[in-house]
């Protein structure tokens, strides 16, 4: 659909838990988008979805809505460990897609998924909303501004309290479970998006019986001198704050730093200065910035978003793979033969990926905090 402008955009989505619900709810209050088909494992879910949010076609296999040549662009919403699987066969059919994040359960998976999307030439982007979040754009303009100076240090967390039993998809090896993949990712991309890719990883890490990390924190240091500090927890709420350093102030974001409501920007010499979310831009806790983002690429025929470039979202995803590998958390299929472009590997058939649990506010669920596969979708 490049150059067209009066169109509408026509979204699928790929499954039917909570996020995909919270994601179908912005898009419908989008005067140049259209939700047209929906998908799910269980027919019986996908009608009631498409009749929920009035979308006119509901499938009752993934492959149905991958081959709706009459969407333009799937939304996976799968938890993570089915993201490979789906996203690419959507991509094997000629869809573009719009997927959550983590993006893979690992680099390898991710790799993939890239190579097929510029095999194809079909657009491709991992769901970091905050990326798209028009507060957190302002940061990043003030910090590549020299606003603070040279970055020093970079500090977030995300914690939730829980508790989360042993038989949650979160305490599942299979399922790509932990604190690291759920809430970790925010954290990760937080210091990736200021600092870029680092060049040395350490971790340490609270591993429950199953094999997954509790809590993570982790230390990511970079040539130039710059670190960042983070930490993220299934056993612990935290502030899920943020603070940037730099040689001439710093930049401090209280709480929620993945969607904010304000952040204080202090300078050496002067007075604190506070920037506020602006109402303007929409509701400050819908998901409404990446769907216009990828709509916009879409119309300019774009096959990736500046916001969100595929090679910082592989960047990411080595960082991911080498914060596990320190902590010893594996998954299964992380040794495996890689699949060919976009081919399911053996541990991609997912469990249970439509199924919704406990959809909450911000800061009680990860996926309304910021993920997907607490809420799955």
């Amino acid at each position: 659909m490049s150059g067209s402008t009066g169109e509408k955009v026509r979204w699928g989505i790929l499954a039917t838990g909570g996020i995909a619900a919270a994601f179908a709810a912005d898009l419908v209050d989008l005067p140049d988008a259209e939700l047209v088909a929906v998908a799910s494992r269980r027919e019986e879910s996908a009608r009631a979805f498409a009749e929920r949010f009035g979308a006119p076609r509901a499938y009752g296999t993934w492959a149905e809505l991958a081959r709706d040549a009459d969407v333009d662009v799937v939304y996976v919403a799968t938890p993570h460990a089915a993201h490979h699987a789906a996203a690419g066969l959507c991509l094997r059919e000629g869809r573009n897609v719009l997927c959550e994040k983590p993006f893979t359960l690992n680099l390898r998976e991710a790799a993939d998924l890239v190579a097929l999307a510029r095999q194809r030439g079909r657009f491709l982007m991992e769901a970091m909303w905050m990326y798209c979040n028009p507060l957190v754009r302002r940061l990043k303009a003030l910090v590549d501004d020299g606003a603070i100076g040279e970055v020093r240090t970079v500090q977030a967390d995300f914690g939730l309290a829980g508790p989360f039993p042993p038989a949650h998809r979160l305490r599942d090896p299979r399922l790509g479970g932990g604190a690291l993949l759920d809430l970790g990712v925010y954290p990760v991309s937080f210091a990736h998006l200021l600092l870029g890719e680092p060049s040395d990883v350490t971790a340490r890490a609270v591993l429950s019986p199953e094999g997954v990390d509790l809590q993570t924190g982790a230390l990511l240091c970079w040539d130039g001198g710059a670190l960042a500090q983070v930490h993220c927890s299934i056993t612990g709420g935290t502030a899920i704050g943020a603070s940037v350093t730099g040689s001439k102030g710093r930049i401090d974001i209280p709480s929620g730093f993945f969607n904010p409501d304000r952040f204080v920007l202090h300078r050496d010499g002067r007075e604190p200065e506070e920037f506020a979310a602006d109402p303007a831009d929409g509701p400050r806790a819908g998901y409404r910035h990446e769907a216009l983002e990828v709509m916009r690429a879409l119309r300019a025929g774009e096959t990736e978003s500046p916001l969100v470039p595929l090679e910082g979202t592989l960047a990411v995803m080595r960082t991911l793979d080498a914060i596990r590998e320190r902590i010893g958390v594996r998954y299964p299929g992380d040794a495996g033969p890689a699949a060919a472009p976009g081919r399911p590997a053996a541990h991609d058939e997912p469990v249970a990926q439509d199924e919704p649990v406990a959809p909450g506010r911000p800061g009680t669920s990860a996926r309304d905090a910021g993920e997907s596969a607490v809420t799955p979708a």
